[in-house]
């Protein structure tokens, strides 16, 4: 008999019960696991909620006549957990094969993923709830032959990676996304390059840290960058070492720099105390200030202050408003060329700039200093490089008369992405139509990414005793000319139809290689198998400090024969052949002029 009471009650419960479980308020475009579990727990405790009603209120309390039979109650959970299911999967299953169709129709892209794991599968998804904007998957490729021949969210998998160059032919691919990120970097480093070389256009999928910490979907695919082409993995140094950081005022002079902001944005990862940015250059420091405040929400105190450490006296007008605790010195001149026609300002400001710096230190007793150096310092044939030595042994010679500070260097190899790195220069020539220009095509430079070289700086500072040149491994140098032709590639360019490959010869001050040590040094590991040290050369301090205030003096009075006292206190640095006639020229010229100019003129 038909009871309207237990009918109303049921239903009323049934929709409270449903409600509860958020079955009413999910989006069925994107229903998944999440609605099979709450219809599978909603329909289990409605049917729980009849048997109560039935076999309880109604048949004991309320004495009503009849009861449903057991397997009434079963099949009351199946039909539940079916009827709320299928409408919301359905409907998901529906519009899937709808945009399959559509999709067809509209001759979207046709995109591999390499690597059918958990990121292969959430960037299919993506795509597909993207409508296939970006394009279609058509197949997926991985290493593990127990996937073979199967699917990742109905994309089959046809082979291993190797295959790739023949199935992008084969299934006339258009873009390779790569979606390995816990794959080996060598092994990703090397399908990358095999993608290259081929005619698809080659992503890569955000690792899962990214994936985490800065949102995720299709949009978060990029392009791949020089760094991934490097011939070694980047490298992740022990965070453990810089936990000297934490709650210290930290200085970087040259902060609004490339690399000087780096180092800024690794030392705030730390919790410091204050960070001092010092720079001469407003502009870069200003924005590097509102970045940090930014990121941090006012957490950490970030302080600007415009100066030069040419000037000894704003320099210790900071160091007694500060008193800080470690001081990473980044300001420098740089540019090889540059320096090569103006030696006096190189000598000035990475000379004699580092040497007010670290008497400061010592003057305000700084606990820690780090400086700056280059491959450059190492044989070097330019003022540039000649100069960064000279810095090398002063904070040797600092480190053995202050009593207050430990002095330590790091060399660098050129810097991906800094200002003046051969990087933009090469993507602002292929930007311009071409051709790319290389100086000579047997030129090699090692190569580091701006994070490796901010890392390094930090851990130096954790690492250093005192008068130690630390130096990274960063594997085998790069040939300038592999460089160009994958910049030109990844810009979706074929060199020799879409864009060529100008020489132009080697550049004042310029030579072919680049050396980490001298033999001299010798070479020491560290706790990082990763950081060595060279051993600090002897110098005889008299003739040292008798060369640096002579080199001071000529300096100061634009002497031209500056890079001749650079070379007495410098017995590696060897001026090239070409580079001393073309000095001697100009320095002709100059003679000239200067005879010219204390003429009286003509009324």
């Amino acid at each position: 008999i038909f009871n309207y009471l237990h009918f109303g009650l049921t239903s009323v419960l049934l929709v409270g019960i449903n409600s509860a479980f958020g079955l009413y308020r999910s989006v069925w475009y994107f229903a998944g696991s999440d609605e099979i579990v709450k219809s599978f727990l909603g329909a289990l405790v409605n049917a729980v909620q009849l048997f109560l009603c039935d076999r309880l209120l109604f048949a004991k309390v309320l004495h009503t006549k009849g009861y449903l039979p057991y397997y009434a109650y079963i099949l009351f959970f199946v039909l539940m957990f079916v009827a709320t299911l299928i409408p919301r999967i359905g409907y998901r299953i529906l519009r899937r094969y709808v945009h399959n169709l559509v999709g067809r129709r509209d001759g979207q892209k046709r995109i591999m993923i390499v690597g059918a794991g958990f990121m292969g599968n959430f960037i299919i998804d993506e795509l597909r709830n993207g409508h296939y904007r970006e394009g279609r998957p058509v197949i997926a490729l991985d290493d593990n032959p127990a996937k073979y021949k199967k699917r990742i969210n109905g994309v089959k998998i046809v082979g291993i990676c190797d295959d790739l160059p023949r199935l992008t032919e084969k299934y006339k691919i258009d873009e390779i996304i790569f979606c390995i990120p816990s794959a080996a970097p060598a092994r990703r480093r090397d399908l990358v390059n095999l993608a290259m070389g081929t005619k698809a256009n080659v992503k890569i999928s955000p690792s899962v840290q990214e994936f985490w910490e800065n949102g995720n979907g299709a949009q978060r695919i990029r392009n791949v960058e020089i760094s991934d082409l490097l011939s070694r993995p980047e490298v992740t140094l022990d965070k453990k070492i810089c936990r000297y950081l934490i709650g210290k005022t930290i200085l970087v002079t040259g902060g609004g720099g490339s690399i000087g902001s780096e180092i800024c944005m690794q030392v705030a990862r730390y919790n410091p105390d204050k960070i001092v940015i010092f720079d001469i250059y407003e502009n870069c420091a200003f924005e590097l200030f509102n970045a940090l405040n930014e990121k941090y929400n006012g957490e950490i105190d970030v302080y600007v202050r415009i100066g030069s450490v040419r000037d000894t006296k704003r320099l210790d007008e900071v160091f007694a408003e500060f008193h800080p605790d470690v001081v990473f010195h980044a300001a420098a001149h740089k540019h090889v060329p540059l320096m090569e026609t103006s030696p006096c300002e190189a000598v000035k400001n990475n000379v004699f700039g580092t040497y007010n710096v670290a008497v400061a230190a010592d003057k305000f007793k700084v606990p820690k200093m780090v400086i700056l150096s280059t491959d450059k310092a190492v044989n070097p044939t330019n003022v540039m490089g000649a100069t960064k030595r000279l810095t090398e042994i002063i904070i040797q010679y600092m480190n053995t008369v202050s009593q207050n500070t430990r002095y330590a260097a790091v060399r660098f190899g050129n810097v991906l992405g800094s200002h003046g790195s051969v990087i933009p220069i090469f993507q602002h020539q292929i930007a311009q139509g071409g051709p790319v220009c290389v100086t000579h095509k047997d030129i090699t430079r090692y190569f580091m990414t701006i994070p490796e070289a901010a890392q390094l700086v930090c851990q130096a500072g954790g690492l250093a005793l005192g008068g130690e040149v630390f130096v990274l491994d960063m594997g085998e140098p790069v040939k300038i000319m592999d460089l160009a032709k994958n910049l030109i590639r990844l810009s979706g360019y074929t060199l020799g139809v879409d864009m060529d490959i100008k020489y132009t010869g080697l550049r004042p001050g310029e030579k072919l290689y680049e050396e980490l040590l001298v033999k001299e040094e010798g070479i020491q590991k560290t706790e990082n198998n990763l950081i060595y040290i060279g051993k600090p050369l002897e110098f005889n301090e008299v003739h040292f400090l008798s060369g640096l205030r002579e080199l001071e003096e000529a300096a100061m009075n634009e002497s031209l024969n500056v890079k001749q006292i650079v070379s007495e206190i410098v017995p590696t640095y060897h001026i090239r052949q070409e580079d001393l006639k073309r000095d001697e020229a100009v320095n002709k010229e100059l003679r000239e002029l200067g005879k010219i100019s204390h003429e009286k003129p003509v009324m």
